[in-house]
């Protein structure tokens, strides 16, 4: 007999710090003892207490940005602010995070993407890592084995690890749903309803298997579980039991936390159809509810396949899911973002055909991430036209009715659910939490996972990643220059391209794992934000990131809801108007309109072969052309928005700089670079040059009457680091600013 945990339960108490082991001298074979060992103590819910005073939301009421303004932030709760460099009152708990919210809301994300914060056991693989240095323990950091879908995760939370209640578990998650709304911050749960963390048949019973594993997971007739997830088990997520679960738990989420949104971990399970059994009827006993989750014996077809009830054999997919139309059309979910990861790990692929009822899910673009990693690092092959559409949205993939032929999904079960959708359909994203960082995607070409202690089997190898000549860190000052600008091209990439961006936590200012692409078992600096790499930016990536994310923010030709027409968009080569789709092209060059008419645009080149082009500019009547990014500059001349560390009349003396070439209708793109570009009215770059003459003539007047000399870019940002060193944290300020100036060309 076991003691199991409700699966309704609203929050469930153990262990109350995170990596904290449960009592050891127990003997936990004992009939006496409950709990399964140290690392599987008991688990209790906590009951609320009657007439006790709600949470106050202040007001709070559901952001509702649209789908297209969304910049997301993929991130770990406990990875965020665990690291000593955070600084703050409680690391790696959800208050930690709200004291770190306002450097994502000046970082200009506007959407968090939490990777799982429902109730999970981060021992569950507890051990120590074989070949470690440094005797660390194998953990499950990232969450992707729920225990219950109801309750947020106790060991993320400060009041729980200080000996509150339940009850103030879930204060406190609310309290980081509400300050991140008065941001303008919306929060999106990783949520993962394709198995549990109850594994196969060799797993622990915790709850579902013990209420009725026929029920709850998808079995065949001999009792094997299916494995479509990966991890064991496959929850029987069509089965109306089940069903019914996981729409409770959805809703639970929007009303009680009010959350914005889902992202739903290997979505494509949860379109396969359920396994089934017949009901059992046991003698009644007087006065005892309804055994109406003891199953009976299998119900197969004629050839002894398992179905799901009605002879669809179990694990087809569905061109109608109970479950994914039962979200779609829910009252309660009708405003909340649904994104797919479509896919699964028995090799069903859905991106593009996702079922999506008029439009409610968007999906992460898997095909967009590997389409920008081939073109960028110069790939031959078709991706300069891939690389042109993924740029647009993916029309190829969301607005095309016609599949590939190799499509098995959309030809068959999923045509009906290909095409006619928004560009906002495609969540867009260049790395995630499982694969590379951004960093490591153009220092290594291969994976280095032997910290996992797995001899480097485990983890993705085929990784599209371009080490820019060295195989990890160098001091080679080319190839490090090389992998700066590569970056930036990724990040232009990202934030240029319609659909929804999404970053992956640190990617804004390179934080690199080593190599590793599988950090799932590290709860130490490889998944932790080095706060003091933020503060420092050496290089200024974090800055440039941060400017890249507000240019998109102002330009709304960036952030479209249809797909763009030939009146929008021209494609160029290094002649204006005469792209190149071969093969060999490594240059991908547009000029993308402005909405209004007459109001401008911009030119964006994307250069990702060893050799400079001369672009030539298209001519616009009446209109320049005015530089604001090329990643073949150092920082902080790489995006010239002023700021901080760009005063306003340095912008204007590099624009102005600039015009050498655009004013003859070129402009030089340097190697694996990009460059962006907008159109003004000629009157603007005039009155430019005008205050650069007025400007150099005064300073030689100045100088010839023995007066004072307008100081030099260097002498005003010196300046402007001696203000910043006298305010408390100016000495890292004032090393941030001296690295700078000494890198201006």
């Amino acid at each position: 007999t076991s003691v199991i945990v409700d699966p309704y339960a609203k929050g469930i108490l153990s262990r109350r710090r995170y990596g904290e082991l449960g009592p050891a001298h127990l003997d936990y074979k004992s009939d006496e003892v409950l709990g399964l060992a140290p690392t599987w103590p008991q688990a209790a819910a906590f009951l609320p207490k009657p007439g006790e005073e709600d949470f106050d939301w202040e007001g709070d009421t559901p952001l509702e940005l649209p789908m297209e303004d969304l910049v997301i932030y993929e991130m770990h709760v406990r990875g965020f602010t665990a690291h000593p460099s955070a600084a703050v009152q409680a690391p790696g708990t959800y208050l930690g995070l709200i004291e770190k919210l306002d450097y994502l809301k000046e970082l200009g994300v506007n959407a968090i993407e939490l990777l799982p914060v429902f109730e999970f056991n981060e021992l569950e693989y507890y051990s120590p890592i074989p070949g470690s240095t440094t005797g660390e323990h194998r953990f499950n950091f990232w969450g992707y084995s729920t225990v219950n879908f109801f309750s947020p995760m106790a060991r993320y939370s400060f009041a729980i690890a200080s000996g509150a209640d339940g009850a103030a578990l879930q204060q406190e998650f609310k309290l980081l749903v509400r300050e991140a709304h008065k941001r303008g911050i919306e929060v999106i749960l990783d949520v993962v309803f394709n198995h549990t963390a109850e594994g196969n048949q060799l797993g622990p019973t915790l709850s579902f298997r013990g209420l009725d594993n026929r029920v709850y997971y998808m079995l065949a007739p001999l009792g094997e579980y299916y494995n479509y997830s990966g991890c064991g088990n496959t929850l029987n997520c069509n089965h109306p039991t089940v069903r019914k679960l996981i729409v409770d738990c959805l809703r639970y989420w929007v009303t009680e936390f009010h959350v914005d949104g889902f992202r739903f971990d290997l979505a494509s399970i949860l379109t396969r159809a359920h396994s089934a059994w017949h009901t059992s009827t046991p003698s009644p006993v007087a006065g005892a509810p309804p055994a109406a989750l003891h199953s009976g014996g299998a119900i197969v077809d004629e050839t002894g396949i398992m179905t799901d009830g009605a002879g669809v054999p179990t694990g087809t997919p569905l061109s109608d899911p109970p479950l994914v139309a039962a979200i779609s059309e829910d009252p309660v979910l009708r405003e909340t973002k649904m994104i797919a990861e479509a896919w699964d790990c028995d090799g069903l692929y859905q991106v593009g055909a996702f079922p999506h009822y008029g439009g409610r899910w968007s999906e992460w673009n898997g095909t967009y991430r590997d389409t920008v990693r081939q073109f960028l690092k110069g790939t031959e092959g078709p991706w300069a036209g891939n690389f042109a559409s993924a740029l647009c949205g993916s029309p190829n993939i969301y607005a095309n009715t016609h599949p590939a032929e190799t499509d098995w999904w959309a030809n068959n079960a999923g045509r009906r659910w290909r095409g006619n959708r928004a560009p906002t359909a495609s969540i867009n994203f260049v790395s995630a939490h499982d694969g590379f960082s951004l960093a490591d995607l153009v220092t290594y070409n291969d994976k280095h996972n032997n910290a996992n202690g797995e001899n480097n089997k485990d983890g993705e190898n085929h990784n599209l990643s371009w080490n820019c000549g060295v195989e990890g860190i160098t001091e080679r000052l080319d190839v490090n220059r090389l992998r700066q600008r590569q970056m930036r091209n990724f990040q232009c990439a990202l934030l240029l391209s319609h659909g929804v961006p999404m970053l992956q936590m640190g990617d804004e200012f390179g934080h690199s794992k080593a190599g590793n692409n599988n950090t799932y078992c590290h709860d130490s600096e490889l998944n932790w934000v080095d706060w003091r790499q933020v503060a420092d930016d050496s290089h200024g990536f974090a800055r440039f990131t941060r400017q890249l994310i507000q240019f998109r923010h102002t330009h709304p030709e960036l952030r479209r809801t249809s797909y763009v027409s030939d009146n929008d968009i021209q494609w160029h080569g290094e002649a204006a108007f005469k792209p190149d789709w071969t093969d060999s092209s490594r240059l991908v060059a547009y000029t993308l309109k402005k909405h209004a008419p007459d109001a401008g645009g911009l030119y964006v080149a994307f250069n990702s072969g060893h050799t400079p082009k001369v672009v030539e500019l298209p001519h616009w009547h009446g209109r320049a052309w005015k530089v604001v990014i090329d990643t073949g500059k150092l920082a902080p001349y790489d995006i010239l928005i002023p700021d901080a560390e760009l005063a306003p009349e340095e912008a204007e003396q590099a624009q102005l700089a600039a015009t050498m070439w655009t004013a003859g209708g070129y402009y030089s793109v340097l190697a694996w670079s990009t460059v962006v570009l907008e159109s003004v009215p000629e009157a603007e770059l005039a009155a430019l040059r005008s205050r650069g003459r007025g400007a150099s003539a005064a300073g030689a007047a100045l100088a010839r009457a023995g007066g004072p000399l307008t100081p030099t870019p260097q002498q005003q940002r010196a300046e402007r680091a001696s203000k910043r060193a006298a305010s408390p944290g100016g000495l890292m300020d004032e090393i941030r600013a001296s690295k700078a100036a000494d890198m201006v060309q």
